[in-house]
């Protein structure tokens, strides 16, 4: 459901051709351009006791631009997590280290180590891993 299956074809430069850029940053959206961004920033959500949402995500990509804007609202109504934003144009070898296959994917990393993953723009999925996140670390603090 809501994904886009060419991140392969696009590595290779026979995807959309668009230099349209849309708006998929702002909010408390991060948005990692270098591994040393990434590296700072999951130092950050460690030593704050963050858990990451990491979108996995293509500018050229209808589910992602569907999804964006609920992705940025989400960093808002949560700011109990740190959300990043990967352009896997823009780091197609990080990228490829994650082995992400379609976008956008998500995942849900604490303490560096992953412990969910989401494929597809699905907004009801997506609220659902959240919230179990969100409460479980509720729960771990009680």
């Amino acid at each position: 459901m809501g994904q886009c299956l060419c991140f392969a074809k696009r590595q290779q430069g026979e995807g959309h051709d668009s230099d349209e850029h849309f708006e998929f940053v702002g909010s408390n959206v991060h948005l990692i351009t270098a591994k040393e961004a990434w590296d700072q920033k999951l130092s950050e959500a460690n030593r704050e006791g963050k858990t990451v949402l990491v979108n996995f995500s293509a500018t050229w990509c209808g589910p992602c631009r569907m999804i964006s804007p609920f992705y940025r609202e989400l960093s808002e109504k949560y700011p109990s997590l740190m959300f990043l934003l990967v352009d896997v144009d823009e780091l197609p070898d990080f990228s490829s280290s994650w082995d992400i296959k379609a976008t956008p994917t998500f995942f849900f990393l604490r303490d560096g180590q992953q412990v969910d993953k989401l494929v597809g723009a699905n907004k009801p999925e997506l609220q659902k891993k959240i919230t179990a996140i969100v409460d479980s670390v509720i729960d771990c603090d009680k």
